[in-house]
This record gives C-alpha cells, structure tokens and sequence, in this order.
C-alpha cells in the first residue's frame, strides 16, 4: 500500500511538471502549478465539506471532551520516536529530552499515552518532522503543491512525510492485523486534527475572498513558525 500510495505521489507530480502557467502573480507566489493545484484544493474542499467535515463535527458532538483529549494523547505519544528522529538530526538536545522523558513518563504513568502526565509535571511537547530537518539544513520549500486527500504539500514537506514514515519503527513491524491498525491509526490521526480545527478552518473559509489563496498563505505561516520555533511566527495558526 505504501508502495502504491508513493507511486501515485510520484505520478501527480510528474503531470504537474507539464501544467506549470506563466502567470506572473502565480510564479510570483512560487506557485508555477497554480492551475492545477487549485483543481486539486477544490476537490479536497468538496470531499471536506462532505465527509471529513460532517464525520468530525459527529465525532466532537459525540465523543467527550477527555475521551478525545485521551485519543490525542495517545496518538502523539505513539508518534513521539518519529519526534524523536528529528531531534536528534538537528541537533536540538533539549528537546530530545524532553521528548524521550514525555514518552517514558506517559508510556507508564500515563497509561500507554492515554494521560499526558508529561505536561502535569513540566515536560513541555512540541512538534517536528523531516520537513523541518530539510528546512533547517536549508533546503528550501519548492514549488507549492496541493495533492488529492494529502492537501498542501510542496516537494520538502513531501519528502519529509515519506522519510518519517520510514522513521516510524511500526512501519517495520508486522502482526496480526498490523495493516488495518495502521489504516486505523492514520484515521484517527485525520479525524483528530480535523475535529481540532473546525472552528478556525471554517472561519478562513468564511472570510476568505480567495480561500485557495489564504490556505496557501497560512500554509506557509504555519510551517514558518514550525521551522523557526521559539519564534510566534505561526502561533495559534490552524494545522492545514
């Protein structure tokens, strides 16, 4: 599956090298494939506002508060080595700490990831992925990019979600069912960051003249301030 899920990625972006536009505004955003990007961002935003859209606001509407504070808990903990990685690669000792004490503390006290017992005791979480890495070694974002379901996706954050899927140590392991858990795990992790910004997203989308346009903007804020932590460039800005 992952074999195929990459085949495409690399078809997508191998049609797009032939949509490239000329439009000064467009190449001016660092937005050569405008065209076809907006093509695949109105796409996203129907499949959005009928499915992922309806089935977070039922999960939100549904599920309590500390039931899907737990969820999150849980999933981040079991991203945390992938975390972890990146830490490492940059050079960030602190944060590698802090990373391997918030797993070890809310792997046991906190029930598998359940609790976050981290944060009780001052073990702040913080955010990284391959992405950043290349970032912070200067490579530069690309060309921006929408892809079909993945959303915005220029060719650094590209290459850093398929590097971090390679960092995940269960992506080697296999058991009984081990596919479905992982269809599952990427779900939920959806469903969660979805769930999360209903507010802020639909806001955008109702004040927003050109919502492509401001999805691209804020993209862009929100993996500044990533790249730059410590700043408040990207504060408060919806994971799009």
């Amino acid at each position: 599956m992952k074999l195929v899920h990459h085949f495409l990625i690399l078809c997508t972006t191998a049609v797009l090298a032939g949509c490239a536009t000329k439009d000064p505004e467009a190449l001016a955003q660092n937005d050569p494939w405008e065209p076809t990007n907006r093509a695949v961002f109105d796409f996203d935003v129907k499949l959005d506002h009928f499915v992922a859209a309806p089935i977070a606001k039922f999960y939100r509407g549904t599920m309590p508060e500390p039931a899907r504070r737990s969820g999150h808990n849980a999933l981040e903990n079991l991203h945390a080595p992938v975390v972890l990685v990146n830490d490492v690669l940059q050079g960030d000792e602190d944060k590698a700490v802090d990373t391997v004490s918030r797993f070890v503390v809310n792997s046991t006290a906190g029930l598998a990831g359940l609790i976050d017992v981290a944060s009780r005791v001052g073990i702040p979480s913080h955010e990284n992925d391959f992405g950043i890495t290349l970032g912070k070694a200067g490579a530069q974002e690309g060309s921006y990019l929408v892809l079909p379901l993945l959303g915005p996706k220029p060719p650094r954050d590209l290459v850093g979600t398929g590097v971090d899927i390679a960092f995940d140590p269960l992506t080697y392991i296999t058991w009984n069912n081990s596919t479905l858990y992982m269809i599952v795990r990427a779900g939920l992790t959806v469903l969660d960051q979805r769930a999360a910004n209903i507010d802020s997203v639909a806001s955008i989308e109702r004040s927003s003249i050109d919502f492509y346009a401001s999805t691209r903007s804020l993209y862009r804020q929100y993996r500044n301030g990533e790249l730059h932590s410590g700043t408040t460039v990207g504060q408060d800005l919806p994971n799009l």
